[in-house]
């Protein structure tokens, strides 16, 4: 039988350009806490940084915020197309992917009550 391994911070210290510690603090902080935390990291730490968060799929959205405090050129130079992706898109807004699920808007219910005149339809 599998079961389930919970992710900890721990899982995250091979190849992490910051320490675990560190990471926990970013991984929680809200918007503002996170740009103070990041202020205090060199800009070519913070890149690697968003390289290696936006690698895992539940960290890509902080590995995208994050690279929208990091210049353009370092995270090209960081990680190349890959690093000009994760820009791109801490400039427009990250969107979590679907997996194929399909969102179909909630229709209105159809009533067929009223839908006839009243009357004779055979006139």
């Amino acid at each position: 039988m599998n079961q389930a391994h919970l992710i900890t911070v721990r899982d995250f210290e091979d190849g992490c350009p910051v320490p675990a510690e560190m990471l926990g603090r970013l991984y929680r902080a809200d918007a503002e806490t996170l740009s103070n935390l990041i202020a205090g990291i060199s800009q070519r730490t913070r890149a690697q940084l968003a390289v290696f968060l936006y690698g895992r799929i539940h960290t890509r959205e902080l590995g995208v915020r994050i690279a929208a405090m990091c210049e353009a050129a370092l995270l090209m130079q960081t990680a190349g197309t890959l690093g000009e992706v994760i820009y791109a898109q801490s400039r427009t807004g990250y969107e979590r992917p679907t997996y194929g699920e399909v969102h179909r808007p909630l229709r209105s219910a159809i009533s067929l009550a009223g839908s006839r005149k009243t009357g004779d339809l055979h006139a």
